[in-house]
C-alpha cells in the first residue's frame, strides 16, 4: 500500500522561531490526513526531495498551505507559492553523517560541536542546514544552550547564519542525527562520536586558530582599519612617544556596527596585519554562566595573554554581558578586571556590540573603553565591491552584474551577502548537476533574494511588494508624484538636497478613506525604491506596562536604521499617536508620541529613514508630529472617479477571462460611492456567481456583475468624505 500524499502551496514561515531549524508547519487536518503527529519527518518534493520535522501550525492555519524556513526552501529548489508534494518519511538512524561549509567554520568547529549542533534534526545528501540547534522539540539529553555557546566560542556572532552541506549519509536516504551517530567534515577532520570523551571547547579562541582576511579586504571599513592600525602601533610600538606627550599607551575601543557587518573580522585581520595576538570571547557565552564561573573564564582568558608579545582581547557583544538595564551583580567584577587588565603594559582591549546604546555606561569611563569606533552599514557601492570581492574566487557566468545587484540589497551587510552567495551556488548547483564547469549566474543570485533577508530584517514584519511598483498604480498621478518627492528623492539623490542647503523630508502622512489604496500605494513605493519596509500597526506598539511602548518605538528605529535605506509605514497612526491629554490609558499614548517625537527629530538624526503614517482620521493624529521636521508632508488619496474605477477593474480583472458583452468602462461609471477595494472586490465576487452557476464556468458576463452589485454595495461614507476634503482643503 502507498503512503498518503497532499499537494500544498509552500508559503515562507512568518516565525522567527523557526527559522533555519529544519521545521516544517503543516494543518493539524493535514498532519491527521498522513497520519502523522507532531515533529513526525516528512518528505517534501519540489524540483528537488529533502526532509524535515512537521509541526503543527498555530492558531488556525490554512489547511492547503505548508510553512517552510528559507533553508527548506532552497532545498526544495522552489520559492514561495509553489506547489510541492508532503508525504511521510521512512527515517533511519544515521550512523555517520559527512558535511561541508565554509573555512572558518571547518576551522574552528569540532565534529563533536557539530555532531551536537545536528542532533535531532532530519537530512539528506545534497541539503543545506544550519548550525542552529534543533531547540524546538530537543531529543532527550540535548544541552542547546551548551551548544550555543560553543558555537558563539568558536565562530564568533556570525555563527547563526553558517550553512553546511550534506556531502554523505550511513545509510542512505533520509536519517536523523543522534547521540550515536559519527560525524565529520568532508575535508578529513578526524570525526569525534559519543564513544569518545572530547575535550572541552575553550573559551578563548586564539587568533592564529581562526582564518583572517587581508586589511586589503576589508572593503567599507578601510578608515577604520586604518584608525585601529594607528591605535594599536602607538599603544604596542610607540609608548614612550605617548609617554613623552603626556599620555599612556593604556587601549580600550568600543567598536560598534550592525550585526554581521564585520566587527570581528576586523579586528581579527588589523590584528594579523600589525603581529597582536588575539584572545576572542563571546560576553553571551559567559553571561549565562555563575558569577564566579564568568569571572573565572575572564581571569583565565586575560591570562593567556602572552608575556613577550602584544595581545588585545576581543569582547564581542559586550551588551549581553553589560547592559544598560538590570545589570547583574557581576557586572561591577567584570569592569574591575577589564580595568586592571587595561594597566598590562602591551594588552589592549576591543569590546564590540551591535547595540552601543544598550551598553553599561560605565563602560565608556576613562579608564575602560575610552575610544569608540562604529563601522558603517554598507551603500550601494559598497555592496557593489563587496560583491565582486566575494565572487572573485567563484566561477560566475560573464553576465552577472553586482552593480545591479546591490541596488536590490538595501540593507545587507558582508554575513548576508555571504550568505547570498551560499543560496545562489546551491541553485547554481541543482541547476547545472551533470556541468562538468558549473557556474553562477545572474539569475541564482536574483532567486536567491526571495528567501535570504537580511539580518536587521530577521524579527521583522516586512511588506510584501509582489513585484509592484509606482507604474503599476493607475491615475492618482498627483499622489504617486508627491510620494516619490518626500520619500524616494531623499534616498536617491542627496547630493541634490546637499547642493541646496535643504534637509529632505522625514516623514509623510498618507491620508483618505477607507480602502482608497494607501497600503497598495506604500508596497509600490516600496517596490519602486528597492526600499526595505517595516510595516507596524498602529496599535501594535502600545504595552500596557510602563516603558515598554517608549522601547518599541526605540527598537524599531534602531532597527529601520540598520536596514537602511528604509522606510518606516505606521498604519492606522491615529491609533498610536492621537492628540495628547485626552487618552484615559495611563497616559500610555502620550509617551509613545514623545518617543516619536524624540525619534522624528532628536539629537541623532535619521539617516536614509523615511516615515510614512497612515489615517482615515487625520484630525485625530496629534499636531505636534504634523509639524515640519516630522510627518511634514501630508498627501490626500482621494476616492477613485470613474476613469481611475476603470483601471482599477482592469487591473484586477486581468487574470479573470471576462465575456464579450462586458464593458469595465461602463461599469465603473456608475460606481459612485465605490472605493479601491470595493472594485477589486466586484470582480471577485462576480467570479464567485459564475462559479456557483457552475463549477465549470469559463468566463464572467454581464450578468454575473450585476448580481455581483447586489452583494458588494460602495462603502463610502459621504459625510466622511466631506470631513476629508475639508480637511484637504484647510491643511
Amino acid at each position: 500500500m502507498s503512503e498518503p500524499e497532499i499537494t500544498l502551496t509552500l508559503r515562507h514561515t512568518p516565525s522567527a522561531l523557526d527559522i533555519r531549524r529544519g521545521v516544517v508547519r503543516l494543518h493539524p487536518e493535514v498532519l491527521d490526513a498522513l497520519g502523522l503527529r507532531a515533529w513526525d519527518a516528512v518528505h517534501l518534493t519540489g524540483a528537488r526531495r529533502t526532509a524535515a520535522l512537521a509541526a503543527p501550525a498555530d492558531g488556525a492555519g490554512t489547511p492547503g498551505v505548508v510553512l517552510v524556513d528559507d533553508v527548506t526552501m532552497s532545498n526544495l529548489g522552489v520559492t514561495e507559492g509553489a506547489e510541492v508534494v508532503v508525504a511521510p518519511a521512512g527515517v533511519s538512524a544515521a550512523r555517520s553523517v559527512t558535511v561541508a561549509g565554509s573555512r572558518l567554520a571547518s576551522a574552528s568547529v569540532s565534529p563533536n560541536t557539530l555532531r551536537l549542533a545536528l542532533i535531532g534534526k532530519v537530512v539528506t545528501v545534497g541539503d543545506a542546514v544550519s548550525l542552529l540547534p534543533q531547540d524546538l522539540a530537543p531529543p532527550p539529553g540535548a544541552d542547546v544552550a551548551s551548544v550555543r555557546g560553543q558555537l558563539s566560542r568558536a565562530i564568533g556572532a556570525t555563527w547563526t547564519s553558517e550553512l553546511l552541506t550534506v556531502t554523505a549519509t550511513e545509510p542512505v536516504g533520509a536519517v536523523a542525527v543522534g547521540q550515536s551517530t559519527v560525524v565529520s567534515w568532508r575535508d578529513g577532520t578526524r570525526p569525534v562520536s559519543t564513544v569518545e570523551t572530547p575535550a572541552p571547547a575553550p573559551v578563548v579562541a586564539p587568533e592564529e586558530e581562526v582564518a583572517t582576511i587581508p586589511v586589503t579586504d576589508l572593503i567599507g571599513a578601510q578608515a577604520q582599519a586604518r584608525t585601529l592600525a594607528e591605535w594599536f602601533d602607538l599603544a604596542f610600538h610607540r609608548p614612550e612617544l605617548l609617554a613623552r606627550l603626556g599620555a599612556t599607551a593604556q587601549l580600550g575601543v568600543l567598536l560598534s556596527g550592525a550585526e554581521g557587518v564585520g566587527k570581528a573580522t576586523l579586528v581579527r585581520s588589523v590584528a594579523a596585519a600589525e603581529d597582536v595576538r588575539v584572545l576572542c570571547l563571546a560576553a553571551p557565552s559567559i553571561a549565562v554562566l555563575e558569577p564566579n564561573a564568568a569571572v573565572t573564564a575572564l581571569r583565565e582568558t586575560i591570562a593567556k595573554a602572552p608575556a613577550d608579545g602584544p595581545a588585545v582581547l576581543l569582547l564581542t557583544d559586550v551588551d549581553a554581558l553589560l547592559p544598560v538595564a538590570n545589570q547583574p551583580p557581576v557586572a561591577t567584577i567584570v569592569l574591575d578586571e577589564l580595568r586592571t587588565a587595561l594597566t598590562k603594559p602591551n594588552f589592549a582591549v576591543v569590546a564590540t556590540t551591535a547595540r552601543p546604546e544598550s551598553c553599561d555606561p560605565r563602560l565608556r569611563n576613562p579608564d575602560l573603553l575610552d575610544r569608540e569606533l562604529a563601522i558603517p552599514l554598507p551603500d550601494a557601492k559598497v555592496r557593489t565591491e563587496l560583491l565582486r570581492l566575494l565572487l572573485r574566487d567563484v566561477p560566475v557566468e560573464s553576465g552577472v552584474d553586482c552593480g545591479a545587484l546591490a541596488e536590490k540589497t538595501p540593507g545587507f551587510v558582508a554575513a548576508d551577502l555571504i550568505a547570498l552567495r551560499r543560496d545562489a551556488a546551491l541553485r547554481a548547483a541543482l541547476r547545472q548537476r551533470e556541468a562538468e564547469e558549473p557556474r553562477i549566474a545572474q539569475q541564482d543570485l536574483l532567486d536567491a533574494l526571495a528567501t535570504v533577508r537580511p539580518i536587521s530584517m530577521s524579527t521583522s514584519d516586512s511588506l510584501a511588494t509582489g513585484g509592484l511598483s509606482l507604474e503599476d498604480v493607475g491615475d492618482m498621478a498627483e499622489v504617486k508624484q508627491s510620494l516619490t518627492e518626500a520619500v524616494l528623492w531623499p534616498l536617491r539623490y542627496p547630493d541634490s538636497f546637499a547642493r541646496l542647503g535643504v534637509a529632505p523630508p522625514r516623514g509623510v502622512l498618507l491620508y483618505g478613506p477607507p480602502g482608497g489604496g494607501k497600503t497598495f500605494l506604500v508596497r509600490a513605493l516600496a517596490g519602486t525604491g528597492a526600499l526595505n519596509v517595516f510595516a507596524v500597526k498602529g496599535a501594535e506598539l502600545l504595552d500596557k506596562w510602563v516603558g515598554e511602548s517608549e522601547r518599541a518605538v526605540r527598537e524599531l528605529f534602531r532597527r529601520a536604521a540598520d536596514a537602511a535605506p528604509a522606510l518606516i509605514f505606521l498604519d492606522e497612526v491615529d491609533a498610536l499617536a492621537p492628540r495628547r491629554g485626552q487618552s484615559s490609558d495611563s497616559g500610555v499614548s502620550d509617551r509613545v508620541v514623545a518617543a516619536l517625537l524624540t525619534e522624528l527629530d532628536g539629537v541623532e538624526p535619521m539617516r536614509d529613514v523615511v516615515v510614512l503614517g497612515a489615517t482615515n482620521r487625520p484630525e485625530l493624529v496629534d499636531p505636534a508630529l504634523l509639524r515640519p521636521g516630522r510627518l511634514e508632508r501630508l498627501v490626500y488619496v482621494p476616492p477613485p472617479d470613474a476613469q481611475a474605477r476603470a483601471d482599477i477593474l482592469r487591473a484586477t480583472a486581468r487574470n479573470t477571462p471576462l465575456a464579450s458583452d462586458v464593458d469595465l468602462a461602463e461599469v465603473a461609471a456608475g460606481l459612485d460611492g465605490y472605493s479601491a477595494a470595493d472594485c477589486a472586490g466586484l470582480i471577485r465576487e462576480a467570479a464567485l456567481t459564475a462559479m456557483r452557476e457552475s463549477l465549470e464556468a469559463t468566463e464572467v458576463t454581464a450578468e454575473h456583475l450585476r448580481k455581483a452589485r447586489s452583494v458588494v454595495r460602495p462603502s463610502l461614507d459621504p459625510a466622511q468624505l466631506a470631513a476629508l476634503e475639508a480637511y484637504a482643503r484647510r491643511e
